[in-house]
This record gives C-alpha cells, sequence and structure tokens, in this order.
C-alpha cells in the first residue's frame, strides 16, 4: 500500500527516525531523511540505496521555519508529492524544574513542538491532496507529566494537542492524523538529553538494552500509517497501564512516577 509513496521523516539520523527510514524503505517507499547529522545520513543513504530503493536526504534543523519550508519544497521539487510526513525530531532533558535554566525549556520547544508546527504548515497542503498520513512521534511523556522532564512533558502534550486538532478540522479532508505514543525506546535521545545549565547528558541513566527497540517501534509506526490509525500507545506498563491508570487513579500514579523517576541513577530528585 506504501509503495512509491514519498514519505519524509525528521530526525531521521538515529534511534526511531532512522529504524522508520529504514522500514518504510523495505516496504517500498521513497523516503526523504531529514536531521541535522549529515554524515549519519549520508550514511542512511547508502544503506537505503544499497537495497536498491530511493532516499533524498537533506541536513535540516527543525527549529529554523526556513530549513523545514525548504525540506518540504525540496521534496516537492524532487517528486512532485507528499503521502507521508513523520515528525520525528526531538530533543530531551533531565532537570529539575527549580535549578534548570529557561534556554533550556525554550530549546525543548523550539525542536519539538515548533519543528512539528512548522513541517506540517508547509507539507499540509500537499498531505490533503494525496489524502496521505500527517505522524508526529510524541512519548509517553505526552501524556503523564515526567518529573525531571518539564519541558519535554510540555512540548509532548503540546505536540498531541495540536495534531488532535489538525485531526478535527480536517476531518472531511480523508487526512489521516497519526499521534504515537512510546514508553522508553532504545535510542540516542537521553544521551544527549539537556541537563540544568543546558550541556548533553553524555551518558543514559538507564539499561537501554531492556527496552523496545526503535526497530520493533518503527514497525508499529509503518502498521499504524498502513491501518491509518489516529493513535497508538506503545508498552503495557509505562505505556497503556500508566494511561489507564492517570484517568482513574492520577494521585496514585504520580507517586508511582515519581518513585520510578527518582530512583533512576544520579536522579536531580
Amino acid at each position: 500500500m506504501l509503495k512509491n509513496k514519498v514519505v519524509i521523516i525528521t530526525g531521521a539520523s538515529s534511534g526511531i527516525g532512522k529504524s522508520c527510514a529504514l522500514e518504510f524503505s523495505r516496504n517500498g517507499a521513497i523516503v526523504v531523511a531529514a536531521a541535522r547529522n549529515i554524515e549519519r545520513l549520508d550514511n542512511l543513504k547508502k544503506e537505503i540505496e544499497s537495497l536498491g530503493n530511493i532516499c533524498l536526504t537533506q541536513q535540516v534543523d527543525v527549529s529554523n521555519e526556513l530549513d523545514c519550508k525548504l525540506l518540504i519544497n525540496n521534496t516537492l521539487s524532487e517528486f512532485g508529492k507528499i503521502d507521508v510526513l513523520i515528525n520525528n525530531a526531538g530533543i530531551s532533558m533531565r532537570a529539575n524544574f527549580l535549578d534548570v535554566d529557561l534556554s533550556v525549556i525554550k530549546e525543548l520547544m523550539d525542536v519539538n513542538f515548533w519543528g512539528t508546527v512548522y513541517c506540517t504548515k508547509y507539507a499540509l497542503p500537499h498531505l490533503i491532496k494525496s489524502q496521505g498520513s500527517l505522524v508526529g512521534v510524541i512519548s509517553i511523556a505526552g501524556y503523564l507529566g515526567l518529573p525531571g522532564r518539564t519541558g519535554y512533558s510540555a512540548s509532548k502534550y503540546a505536540i498531541r494537542g495540536f495534531l488532535d486538532t489538525i485531526r478535527v478540522e480536517n476531518i472531511h479532508k480523508n487526512l489521516n492524523v497519526l499521534v504515537v505514543a512510546p514508553g522508553f525506546t532504545a535510542s540516542n535521545i537521553r544521551n544527549t538529553a539537556r541537563t540544568a545549565s543546558g550541556k548533553e547528558q553524555g551518558k543514559t541513566p538507564r539499561v537501554e538494552e531492556k527496552m523496545m527497540s526503535s526497530e520493533r517501534c518503527a514497525e508499529y509506526i509503518f502498521q499504524g500509517v498502513k491501518k491509518r490509525r489516529s493513535e497508538i500507545i506503545l508498552t503495557f506498563i509505562e505505556g497503556k497501564l500508566s494511561v489507564f491508570l492517570k484517568k482513574w487513579c492520577p494521585r496514585f500514579l504520580d507517586k508511582l512516577i515519581y518513585k520510578h523517576m527518582k530512583n533512576e541513577p544520579n536522579s536531580p530528585f
């Protein structure tokens, strides 16, 4: 169903974004991979082309509106259409809000939220024309307030509200809008998470091997686009169960979340 469909993926140089690029490509899609790290994008392009598939890469900082506009325009110039936009680019943080420099919160909102808004703004008319899919990769942090991640949770909540509204506004245009909320997924997002001062954390506080793989997450996203779903919440305990408890036992869940995050190595609490 997605053969020869043009799929734009932001944050495609690593983690979930890279795995999505490979997954969609393996299923016959034409992939446009965007990220800041051009060297990693070049390696991804070689990997996809070695399989006989098409990949266009572009260095993009999604917090820059012009970069996002050029990404959409260059895709249209090259392929004449856009069928799927996967807003995946994002950064995280790990600091108590009392201690954090406000520039950290702004950076997270610029990359996570505004990056999604910018790309969506310029791609939306073309997605409506193709009756395609608009995707936002948020996080379970878009449903739950995670201590030490105020900017991250805020940006992910904002993306969910933004995309849910886009879905309703275009309900009669056959546009599919999918919000995907992975639980903790193995990637480098924790390595690059910002500290209170804005520096990169450098080392993940979690055992990445015990998490859902980015490849498995990409498979869910592919199936979600294929089946034109509107929401996917991944993992049972950290995902589906937590969202359920948030609705029915919110105070109890708050205590569980705080205890869980406090027990991380070198927790800010």
